[in-house]
């Protein structure tokens, strides 16, 4: 009698083949490994942590509005404000072109004793005043000096002098005032508020007026419903 063994493999041959599957199987996940790491890193090498491009390039620029912003006050509001004393602490900032004693010699700016009311670019004798000073021609008032404090250049084109300015109009109120109490005593300018503002306090008056009223009123009617429960 004899055996068909045509249909069964050997053992030998099965653990070949089941090696070679699995060998395949494996060069097939790393290479897809492989594949999904270098993306990974190629996109870090190109784009690194740069942020996603937005929708709408560019960016906002705010504007300022022309129309919030509170009016600056005038002089005469900052004069009123202000004392003699004050400017006498601001002509510091001065003290090293100018003196400002009677008699006073003249440093890199002239005396400024009494200068106030004077003639612009005349006041100390024997001092070289810039052409452009001495031909502007005008006095030395109230609102002159704050122009010329505020920006020198900008009031006087071609002065020598070269400060700045000072940009607190109050500094200026004060250090005006400190100059006119130094030989010159002008009148200085009054400050009178502006109707809108004195009809503000006046309504406010009022209507703090009316308030007490109500409240004397419901006053008396709690007591006087008091009473009649009594009764």
């Amino acid at each position: 009698m004899t055996q068909d063994n045509s249909s069964n493999a050997t053992p030998g041959t099965e653990s070949a083949s089941g090696d070679l599957f699995n060998t395949a199987a494996g060069w097939v996940l790393f290479a897809a490994g492989l594949g999904l790491g270098l993306s990974i890193l190629s996109g870090k090498f190109f784009h690194g942590d740069k942020p996603e491009r937005p929708e709408t390039m560019g960016y906002a620029i705010e504007v300022a509005d022309e129309g919030g912003g509170a009016a600056e006050m005038t002089f005469a509001e900052a004069l009123s404000l202000v004392t003699p004393e004050d400017g006498e602490k601001v002509f510091a900032k001065c003290a090293a072109c100018h003196t400002i004693e009677q008699g006073g010699a003249a440093g890199v700016g002239p005396n400024l004793y009494g200068v106030m009311g004077t003639t612009i670019g005349t006041h100390a004798a024997g001092y070289a005043y810039s052409p452009a000073l001495a031909s502007k021609g005008g006095t030395w008032g109230f609102d002159e000096m704050n122009e010329w404090l505020n920006n020198p250049r900008g009031y006087v084109d071609g002065t020598k002098m070269g400060f700045a300015g000072l940009s607190s109009i109050e500094d200026r109120a004060a250090v005006t005032l400190y100059m006119n109490s130094m030989g010159s005593n002008l009148p200085v300018p009054e400050f009178v508020p502006e109707v809108a503002e004195v009809e503000a306090v006046a309504e406010g008056d009022v209507e703090a007026v009316e308030e007490a009223e109500q409240d004397a009123a419901a006053e008396v009617s709690e007591e006087t419903e008091a009473a009649e429960a009594a009764e």
